[in-house]
């Protein structure tokens, strides 16, 4: 059985709430916390900090709090888009403005296995010269393509180089494109 030592009534919590509707907020207090600093900030006559280190107060960064409000802006809750938009003014960057994902280490193989395939296909060989540069286009099926040149001929190099470090099956799949060892 839960103790009901301290509990507020419900008529009490209204009253609350009537005053101030995010007096217990269900988000972390440090976002509350920067909210309120970016309020006093906006409330002093001063512009709304958009950018990292423009505005310190009391320890927190708020440009950046501004910047990933506006980036994550998918992650907040109702009350908090409302909080930002009616009160502060911020609006959820768009699309462009957003950072590009960081491509992972074996998105980047795929990458660069899938220009080595290429090069093979139209050369015959995978004899590469070191500053080599390949073009692949990536997309297709529904989404925006997109050309992505890749420095082929060092990533070649580098994988000769780094042969006996490589995985059976990343060695089976150069091999596969045409790749000499030796």
């Amino acid at each position: 059985m839960e103790s009901s030592a301290g509990a507020m009534t419900r008529e009490r919590r209204e009253q609350l709430e009537e005053i101030d509707p995010s007096w217990c907020p269900v988000w972390p207090v440090t976002w509350q916390r920067c909210f309120h600093l970016v309020r006093q900030q906006l409330d002093a006559g001063e512009a709304l900090p958009t950018t990292a280190g423009e505005v310190v107060r009391q320890g927190e960064d708020l440009g950046r709090w501004v910047t990933s409000v506006r980036y994550g802006w998918d992650q907040l809750t109702g009350v908090q888009q409302w909080m930002c938009e009616q009160v502060l003014g911020i609006e959820p960057a768009s699309e462009d403005e957003k950072p590009k994902p960081r491509t992972s280490q074996a998105d980047k193989w795929a990458m660069h296995l899938t220009a080595a395939a290429q090069y093979f296909a139209r050369e015959g060989h995978l004899t590469v010269p070191r500053k080599h540069i390949e073009t692949i286009t990536l997309g297709g099926d529904g989404q925006a393509q997109q050309d992505v040149p890749l420095k082929l001929g060092t990533w070649v190099d580098n994988q000769r180089r780094r042969a006996a470090t490589l995985t059976p099956e990343r060695m089976e799949q150069l091999s596969k494109v045409g790749m000499r060892w030796a």
